[in-house]
């Protein structure tokens, strides 16, 4: 597995614990990585991610409820919702990054913690993300003369 994937991943824990605890981003950050060793760059991706979610929730959330047809926020299984949040969030930050790796990246999560079924979901909801961002980055056409 990759050093981002691995990032992912905990990412992903990390603001899934967050789901139930009340204990801040930085405290339950230092208590994920007392049990699990990784590399210094995979710390630092994973502390970026879960900073950069918990900072932009509110946004990250509008953009997914936006572009997710009959489900709300609440209602999704808090993995999806925070796998979505991780993805949401480096389509909107990860500039030397593809989309469709994000998109990818985010399918092959969903499959390991989630399933089959939500892998399906997760793809759907983020090409919609992919593009709303794509129109909303366009620039607008010039009035011709």
């Amino acid at each position: 597995m990759g050093q981002r994937r691995s990032a992912r991943e905990s990412a992903l824990q990390v603001l899934f614990a967050l789901e139930f605890h009340d204990a801040g981003p930085e405290a339950v950050l230092l208590r994920h990585w007392e049990d699990k060793k990784a590399a210094p760059a995979v710390r630092e991706y994973a502390a970026w991610l879960v900073r950069g979610v918990t900072a932009r929730r509110p946004e990250i959330d509008d953009l997914i409820q936006g572009t997710s047809s009959h489900w709300r926020i609440a209602r999704m299984t808090p993995c999806d919702r925070n796998i979505l949040r991780i993805a949401a969030f480096e389509l909107l930050e990860e500039k030397f990054l593809a989309p469709a790796i994000v998109i990818n990246e985010a399918i092959e999560i969903a499959k390991r913690f989630s399933g089959d079924e939500s892998a399906v979901f997760v793809n759907g909801v983020l090409d919609a993300v992919r593009k709303k961002l794509a129109g909303s980055n366009s620039r607008p056409e010039r009035e011709k003369p």
